[in-house]
């Protein structure tokens, strides 16, 4: 398994959400992929988007004033 990291901190609503779209969207089936984001907007943002599918939300954490989200990318639909 591969991994990837998305750094949109000091970018605001809805570029962390866009970046971390077109990340998922490049990565082949079981890569996680980490998104940096320090807009708080991103707590809501985030899970909107996963929760479209096929991917899966791993874990959110929060240091320093930044949000961690780690999202395993699924196969589209076929």
């Amino acid at each position: 398994m591969s991994g990837l990291v998305v750094d949109a901190r000091g970018h605001r609503c809805p570029v962390p959400s866009l970046r971390l779209r077109k990340a998922l969207e490049a990565s082949a089936p079981g890569t996680t992929v980490t998104l940096l984001a320090d807009d708080p907007m991103a707590r809501i943002d985030v899970p909107h988007l996963i929760g479209a599918g096929p991917h899966r939300l791993v874990s959110v954490h929060e240091a320093d004033g930044a949000l961690r989200f780690s999202v395993e990318t699924g196969a589209p639909p076929g």
